[in-house]
């Protein structure tokens, strides 16, 4: 019986929303190179450029929506929360607050957020919704010109590290949905869970690097994909 489960979604998800995906086919993210946009090398060679394309990046979340993906994930942690049925744990590698939106608990972004600031001065992260462009003070140490997006770049550590081993060496479930199982160490948590003993599913629009290492594997629109699984999981309850 599976009690305690860990999810891991990726670009795929929000892609149906209308959020762009990471890298285009063409290698540029949103018109840029990733190289000039997503690493602190980038940051501190131009900071103009990297605060506006992050500033865009969010005023941009007020367009979308959670899409039937999102929702049934957070219908899921609910239910599974109400029953007492054992842990549950979603880690996404996206920046945007969809998941948030949809309504859940137990969530955490492993490559930060879009809504939210860090300060490059004393550390701390804040909420934050505006523009970095204009160099606002740090709300919690008062210096101008310190905060940067609070997102995770090449060449940084990600998130939550420890919080989401501990879960997959407990989890019976690891499900991946939207992911291109390129991108480590995301895409090292199917081993990692198999080697938990946990069964392992992808859903995914098509085939990834990651799909030989899951039990079972299911291709098409996690908008379609993920409800029918979540009512899958709860009908077997």
């Amino acid at each position: 019986m599976v009690r305690n489960i860990v999810i891991l979604t990726g670009a795929g998800i929000s892609a149906e929303s209308g959020v762009p995906t990471f890298r285009a086919a063409d290698g540029l993210w949103e018109g840029h190179r990733v190289e000039d946009v997503a690493t602190p090398e980038a940051f501190r060679r131009n900071p103009a450029l990297v605060q506006t394309f992050y500033d865009q990046r969010r005023a941009f979340l007020g367009q979308v929506v959670p899409n039937a993906a999102h929702l049934a994930l957070a219908r899921l942690e609910a239910q599974w929360r109400e029953r007492g049925l054992g842990e549950f744990l979603l880690v996404t590698q996206n920046v945007d607050d969809l998941h948030d939106r949809a309504g859940h608990n137990r969530l955490l972004h492993m490559h930060g957020e879009l809504n939210s600031a860090l300060c490059t001065a004393c550390g701390a992260a804040r909420p934050w919704r505006g523009p970095l462009i204009d160099d606002p003070a740090c709300p919690a140490c008062q210096r101008s010109g310190s905060l940067r997006p609070d997102i995770v770049w090449f060449g940084e550590m990600p998130y939550h590290m420890d919080a989401i081993g501990d879960a997959l060496s407990r989890c019976d479930l690891f499900v991946s949905i939207g992911t291109s199982g390129a991108v480590y160490p995301a895409a090292g948590f199917v081993q990692w869970a198999k080697d938990a003993g946990a069964r392992t599913l992808e859903l995914n629009l098509e085939p990834s690097a990651g799909t030989p290492m899951f039990d079972e594997a299911r291709h098409g629109p996690a908008g379609t994909l993920v409800p029918a699984w979540v009512e899958e999981m709860l009908g077997a309850l």
